[in-house]
């Protein structure tokens, strides 16, 4: 019987970045695949690349000064980055689609927010009209006003209240978390397979991540979207994902179900990570950091690019690169000398 192949499966990704110091090296074989339904969560330090691969994912990254330098991004087994621009704007918004980081910079100002709402969902409509609810023989005047109900359906279906009037103020006159809910309400009315949600709970109260991260649980499991959730807040991942891969230096270095790889971390730097946690408890003085720094991604350390800060490295870490091993059937790390499960 024929495997089913994922909905999204980045293979062995390679992306530099030309700047004024040199070329940086920012994704270095990363390889990641998600099912239907399926949470991941991509956790690591600030700069390991977990942007720059979701951006990737929707050909978002400007080449040049980027260059993809080897690997594919198969979405529902075709490789984006073989796609032309055209095709990718008929998957942005409708197939693929992203929540991005700071909604106060990503959403213009001057514009009403259900206006800004109804002109994705027009553009959407104008290939894909049954997401309006209409057929391909509606015109101009029927699709506009379609895309401005579904506009309003969408803000009440994130939890807007008064959503038909809310829809006429603009972004300024709406809180930081409602403005949160904007920006997801405008990546989910093209109703997409696949969503990135790019650090959606950042700078957000506990209360208000909380509705957000219920908001996305609850998508997961009415329509069976599959999420890529960019955090370095490894309590969102515990709360909410399925699955998570822990990157570091542009490479993803474990992954697996969040139980096992949260519970059995294998890799030194998931250690570290976990380790870095405050918890119930611990005195003053307790919590423990990672010693060093992220490695110059112009001028990376040979072989493994943790090996300066781990405690467990030998002199074969500094010379080869280390390639997956299994720790289980869904749980796997990259590591020459990794803790034993449980251990």
């Amino acid at each position: 019987m024929k495997a089913a192949v994922p909905l999204l499966h980045i293979d062995n990704l390679h992306l530099t970045m030309r700047s004024f110091e040199g070329e940086a090296h920012v994704l270095n074989g990363v390889d990641l695949a998600l099912e239907r339904g399926e949470i991941w969560g991509l956790a690591g330090e600030t700069g390991c690349g977990k942007s720059i691969t979701g951006l990737s994912v929707s050909r978002l990254v400007k080449t040049p000064p980027a260059q993809y330098r080897g690997g594919r991004i198969l979405f529902d087994g075709q490789d984006v980055l073989g796609l032309s621009e055209r095709a990718m704007r008929h998957l942005r918004g409708r197939a693929i689609s992203m929540i991005f980081q700071d909604p106060s910079t990503n959403l213009n100002p001057v514009l009403r927010v259900g206006e800004q709402i109804a002109d994705v969902a027009y553009e959407i409509g104008r290939h894909a009209p049954e997401v309006l609810g209409l057929d391909e023989r509606a015109g101009h005047l029927r699709r506009r006003r379609a895309a401005r109900a579904l506009a309003v359906q969408m803000l009440e279906r994130v939890g807007i209240p008064d959503a038909a009037r809310r829809a006429q103020d603009y972004p300024h006159q709406f809180s930081g978390g409602m403005r949160q809910r904007v920006l997801i309400a405008m990546a989910l009315v093209g109703q997409p397979r696949l969503l990135i949600a790019d650090e959606p709970t950042t700078a957000l109260d506990v209360t208000l991540q909380a509705q957000i991260l219920d908001l996305l649980s609850g998508l997961v499991r009415d329509s069976g979207t599959a999420v890529l959730m960019i955090t370095h807040n490894l309590g969102v991942v515990a709360q909410i994902c399925s699955h998570v891969a822990v990157m570091y230096a542009g490479h993803v270095v474990e992954a697996g179900p969040t139980r096992s790889v949260l519970q059995s971390p294998c890799h030194p730097y998931t250690r570290a990570l976990l380790a870095a946690l405050p918890r119930p408890g611990m005195a003053r003085g307790q919590l423990t950091n990672l010693p060093g720094r992220v490695p110059d991604l112009i001028h990376p350390p040979p072989g493994c690019r943790f090996a300066p800060r781990c405690a467990r490295a030998s002199s074969a870490c500094a010379q080869q690169t280390p390639a997956y091993r299994d720790v289980s059937p869904t749980h796997r790390v990259a590591c020459l000398h990794p803790h034993e499960e449980g251990a």
